[in-house]
């Protein structure tokens, strides 16, 4: 079973914003896959389903973005999963608005979520993909940022990145990352 993960924020406060394209894109693969019926376990909202015949479940950890670790490490330890059976969607500052990068393994970076699901997993050997939003103003806080909305035209990239996200999970479960990596790498 595959356990694909997308980071961000509960509530209602931090829907749209640069550090919930993780949610957004976990919500949209649940759509195309009809995987909607969320249920709150190890502090997350999940669902299980298949995507082309693989199993899988979706998750959207609660704890906030900051403990994102806490949720995955609980998942991951109450199934048995083998972390790199988990491919973790999240937003990053270093990528402009909707470009996509998606690795086998490495570093969490400055993002903390990533931070926190790495201490706690106490590994980096787990897939990701990110979702460029771009960098803040020189002036501008780097958490006023993550926490703001697109701008119409950022919009509509990241819209775009999310689709392309679905479709490199698909190719994550289905084929591999590698498969997926030289197709939607970019």
């Amino acid at each position: 079973m595959h356990i694909i993960a997308g980071l961000g924020n509960p509530g209602t406060r931090y829907h749209m914003t640069r550090h919930n394209v993780g949610f957004e894109t976990i919500d949209f693969l649940a759509a195309q896959y009809r995987l909607t019926n969320f249920r709150s376990r190890h502090k997350a909202l999940i669902s299980e389903g298949m995507i082309q015949g693989k199993k899988v479940m979706l998750v959207k950890p609660q704890t906030y973005m900051n403990n994102s670790g806490e949720s995955l490490a609980e998942i991951l330890s109450y199934y048995r999963a083998d972390p790199g059976k988990l491919i973790v969607i999240y937003d990053d500052i270093d990528l402009d608005p909707g470009k996509l990068r998606i690795r086998q393994k490495g570093g969490p970076g400055t993002h903390n979520g990533m931070r926190s699901i790495v201490s706690l997993l106490k590994t980096e050997d787990f897939p990701r993909v990110r979702i460029g939003i771009g960098k803040p103003a020189p002036q501008m806080d780097l958490s006023n940022f993550v926490l703001s909305k697109f701008t119409d035209e950022e919009r509509r990239l990241v819209n775009e990145a999310i689709e392309k996200a679905v479709l490199a999970v698909a190719t994550m479960v289905c084929a591999s990352v590698e498969v997926a990596m030289g197709k939607y790498n970019g």
